[in-house]
């Protein structure tokens, strides 16, 4: 008789780690810390389980997946949309901590056919950097937008002052990004690569090393799904909608957006690829040269090669 595959779903809070396996449905709670997944990784090999799915949770998993892995599980980090658009097909609305356990571990059962990569503990830190980044961004656009209202000259130098000092802190995020990557011979060297690409900067760079690791081992189309640059039909029947992009990795797909604006200008091969789509919506033809971009830099990461002046 062929041994039944257990695989356990993991729902994960600040204080806790809610576990269900399939399709036996035992569960258990243990505390998220390191008594607590000492004794998950324990409960877990008791009960024969190789495969587990947790959902990516905003760094509360982190210590989690590095924790399984270490003690030899295939740990898979599951997209939240994904998790609940299957619990909707299921017919379970009912969203509590038990419940969302035991639909992590049988999509992780049904859906996840690949053997999980190992989670990158290395890119923590220039990831960190990256986050700050974009929410010192953000505030300053904020500042900015205030300014276009405000018309007291005490708050308009208020606001101009604190845009001052965020400007001055983002060119240091942006020293520390350049050092942090220099330091790191593998970094240095993928960052050099990738900006051999016009529009591809230190930032846009940085920033596909820390999230996008899997760049130049997926292919063309794998890649443009996963960072949610892959149009999707909306036909049915006589019906041929529009075309949209869904999903992804939005913090890579606003990277790269800053990169196909400098692209077109400074970019030959993209200038002349957005001046074939001319006459199409601006916002499809911004998108298209993203996708074009994004498929060049994972192509020269996958041979390992520079960018060729006919290509990029």
């Amino acid at each position: 008789m062929a041994q039944m595959v257990k695989t356990a779903g993991i729902d994960v809070s600040k204080a806790w780690l809610d576990v269900t396996i399939w399709p036996t449905r035992e569960a258990t709670r243990v505390s998220r810390d390191a008594a607590g997944i000492a004794a998950l990784i324990a409960w877990l090999t008791g009960h024969e389980v190789i495969h587990v799915g947790l959902e990516s949770s905003g760094g509360y998993d982190r210590e989690v997946t590095d924790g399984l892995q270490a003690a030899s599980f295939e740990v898979a980090q599951l997209n939240p949309l994904r998790v609940r658009r299957f619990a909707e097909a299921k017919g379970r609305l009912a969203k509590n901590d038990t419940a969302d356990a035991r639909t992590i571990a049988q999509f992780t059962a049904v859906m996840v056919e690949d053997v999980p990569p190992q989670r990158r503990r290395d890119l923590d830190a220039l990831a960190e950097v990256l986050t700050y980044r974009r929410q010192l961004k953000e505030w300053s656009t904020d500042c900015t937008n205030q300014l276009e209202h405000l018309r007291e000259p005490a708050w308009r130098k208020k606001i101009e002052q604190k845009k001052a000092a965020l400007e001055r802190e983002l060119k240091q995020v942006d020293q520390k990004l350049a050092d942090m990557v220099a330091k790191h011979d593998d970094w240095d060297t993928l960052a050099r690569r990738l900006r051999t690409v016009p529009g591809v900067g230190p930032v846009v760079s940085a920033t596909l090393i820390a999230l996008l690791p899997e760049l130049g081992a997926l292919s063309r189309r794998a890649i443009a799904s996963l960072v949610g640059l892959a149009p999707f039909d909306d036909d049915s029947g006589g019906h041929q909608g529009e075309r949209h992009i869904w999903g992804g990795r939005q913090c890579v797909r606003d990277a790269l957006y800053m990169a196909a604006l400098s692209a077109r200008t400074h970019n030959p091969a993209i200038a002349a690829f957005a001046e074939r789509l001319k006459g199409k919506e601006p916002k499809v033809i911004l998108t298209a040269c993203m996708r074009k971009l994004l498929v060049i830099l994972n192509a020269m990461l996958r041979d390992g090669t520079d960018r060729r002046a006919a290509d990029a």
